[in-house]
């Protein structure tokens, strides 16, 4: 069965909704009909998607400004979605850093895995159970393409995503015949549009135009395969590329080739 219809009771969850995909699939799921919760640390920009989409699309969108990398916040927002009817989850935020773990902030590299394993984790686990119990609901969990090999010089985002990865498609399995959909998004760059020159990041200058998607386009192709209950969703030519090298490729070849590029990415 699909996932369930938008109703008046019923809330689309959305993690890192201020910008990029989390922002993108905001923008799909209201059009489609989905009252919304956005989470995600800047309430400011939040509140003014929360008045864009309830005027564009008459949908309600509720804000959380919350950091999902602070266990005190993450439990109190958990908590709540346990008691509220959520009927679609967007695991969707994560930071990356690059360079050597050795010469990283460590604080930051420890939030980088709570925000992007905890907190999938914890969110997943507040809202499967109903879920289960309706036997309808659908969960996206915004994976990578690099949680599938070794990356040297990004070494904690790579393992953060080859948690997420592999926890989604497991969970997938557990809830087969459950009506619970569960649909891993697997992307390589993506933007939303194009920097000018002067406002152009390393990724932006060492990764080519035509390598990069637009967060619509993966938020339109994400929500259409979670609606039919598809494992993983790879878009674009490199994060095709990323999945199959990681794959079938030694890793002993491949990491020293992309860990020399990742490295150039920290500076």
């Amino acid at each position: 069965m699909p996932v369930p219809a938008p109703s008046p009771s019923a809330r689309a969850v959305v993690t890192g909704a201020s910008s990029g995909i989390g922002a993108a699939l905001a923008d799909e799921l209201a059009r489609r009909g989905h009252s919304l919760i956005l989470v995600a640390r800047r309430g400011d920009v939040l509140e003014q998607t929360a008045i864009r989409l309830a005027e564009a699309h008459g949908v309600v969108a509720e804000v959380r400004a919350v950091d999902l990398s602070d266990p005190r916040s993450l439990q109190i927002l958990c908590a709540e979605l346990t008691d509220r009817r959520i009927s679609i989850l967007c695991n969707n935020a994560g930071i990356a850093t690059f360079g050597p773990v050795s010469e990283l902030d460590t604080e930051y590299e420890e939030a980088q895995v709570r925000l992007n394993c905890t907190a999938v984790h914890s969110l997943t686990l507040a809202v499967l159970p109903q879920m289960v119990a309706r036997r309808s609901g659908g969960i996206l969990m915004v994976g990578s393409a690099a949680g599938n090999m070794a990356i040297p010089n990004n070494a904690t985002y790579a393992a953060t995503k080859a948690f997420v990865n592999t926890f989604s498609e497991s969970l997938r399995v557990e809830v087969a015949g459950q009506g619970v959909h569960v649909t891993l998004l697997a992307p390589g760059p993506v933007r939303t549009e194009e920097p000018d020159p002067q406002d152009a990041s390393v990724v932006d200058r060492m990764v080519p135009g035509f390598l990069w998607d637009s967060s619509e386009g993966v938020a339109r192709l994400s929500v259409n395969a979670l609606q039919r209950n598809k494992m993983r969703v790879v878009p674009g030519a490199l994060s095709k590329a990323m999945s199959i090298a990681g794959g079938y490729t030694p890793r002993a070849i491949t990491a020293p080739i992309v860990g020399s590029f990742y490295r150039k990415l920290g500076g």
